[in-house]
């Protein structure tokens, strides 16, 4: 049987960490999606509350409390604050989470101590590519070994692009195999132009292009031994999961506090079947998909094949988002419409999930 009852550790990481988001995140949400930019000083502060670092091996400045459970819980709370920005504050995963399981000696000395450091230092990870069947487990890009060095070659997209940070972990096929690489920002060959999104428009992200980009035998994540990168995409697909259910459950919050308030013919809205019986359905709906995510979160933690497990959370929870979203929106009737209400914005971020975001964030 599958015990979802938190630990006394992780119950006081979810207090802390909700804290965090209803009081530095959720304020500067509507100001970061119109600038269409981060706060640094925001970054800055998840930083220093260990939110990534935490998760990393002790021996390398992290707190050597690795989990997928965790993760999930901390990924829920800072996207009920804001969805951009918590992927902004959960970047550094995208390569301290592969680098820490399955890096070399090497790769761990260069990248983990620079991401648990002082300073917030983000991380890139590139897997979806700009065709509709885009499939993260055989990518068109190709990696060609030509003596002590890869050349790399392909386009990716939706790859999170924030200042500051140094590599980008790329997924490519090396004959047939799906293998990660770890390539510099600044390296020849390698381009990066930033999209402009209908939504999760404060997150920065950047469309890639490779072109004979030659980086050494030693950028291949895991070295010799290379990685096992199905597990990898599992972990990004259950942490967007965790990120959508936590949007679900602020677009539900807030629908249901304002059908609270709203009144009509001298009585909230909130005691009109038809709002009562939506507001009752997001609530079920968002309970069944953070359980799916919990068990593929549970999986992972055991060393289980969560491949199964990590696409039904990640297809039943952006469904899940993209309906509370649109529900959020029809219960606040012409406010939901305005940006003066966050349901708004919601509605855009929501289908970001639905399209090809496949790992903005790892836990």
């Amino acid at each position: 049987m599958i015990d979802f009852e938190p630990t006394e550790e992780q119950a006081l990481i979810v207090q802390t960490v909700r804290q965090f988001a209803e009081n530095e995140i959720r304020p500067r949400a509507r100001e970061c999606d119109e600038a269409g930019d981060l706060p640094n000083d925001v970054l800055a502060a998840a930083h220093e509350l260990g939110l990534v670092a935490n998760g990393l091996p002790e021996e390398f400045g992290g707190g050597g409390e690795p989990g997928a459970m965790t993760g999930c819980l901390i990924a829920e709370e800072l996207a009920w604050g804001d969805l951009s920005i918590a992927l902004g504050i959960l970047s550094p995963s995208l390569l301290g989470v592969p680098i820490a399981g399955f890096g070399s000696l090497e790769q761990k000395k260069a990248v983990l101590a620079r991401l648990a450091g002082e300073h917030f230092v983000p991380g890139a990870l590139a897997v979806v590519e700009p065709q509709f069947d885009s499939d993260p487990f055989r990518p068109q890009t190709r990696a060609t070994r030509e003596g002590g060095e890869y050349v790399l070659d392909g386009v990716k997209c939706q790859v999170p692009w924030l200042e500051g940070g140094g590599e980008v972990l790329v997924l490519a096929s090396e004959e047939g195999a799906l293998q990660g690489f770890l390539v510099p920002h600044e390296a020849p060959g390698l381009s990066a132009e930033r999209e402009k999104n209908m939504g999760i428009t404060a997150l920065p992200t950047a469309e890639l292009g490779l072109s004979g980009v030659r980086i050494p035998v030693s950028a291949r994540l895991g070295g010799d031994a290379g990685a096992d990168m199905r597990q990898i995409i599992n972990r990004g697909r259950v942490g967007l999961a965790a990120a959508a259910v936590g949007m679900s459950r602020a677009s539900f919050e807030l629908a249901r506090d304002y059908a609270k308030q709203r009144e009509t013919f001298g009585a909230p809205i909130a005691t009109r079947q038809s709002i009562a019986f939506k507001l009752a359905d997001m609530a079920i709906e968002i309970d069944g998909a953070r359980l799916l995510t919990w068990e593929a979160a549970c999986a992972l933690d055991k060393g289980e094949d969560a491949t199964r497990l990590a696409a039904l959370a990640y297809s039943q929870s952006k469904q899940v988002v993209l309906k509370s979203a649109d529900d959020a929106v029809q219960i606040f009737g012409g406010h939901g419409f305005i940006r003066d209400y966050l349901p708004e914005m919601y509605l855009r971020n929501a289908p970001g999930f639905t399209s090809s975001f496949e790992a903005l964030t790892l836990v």
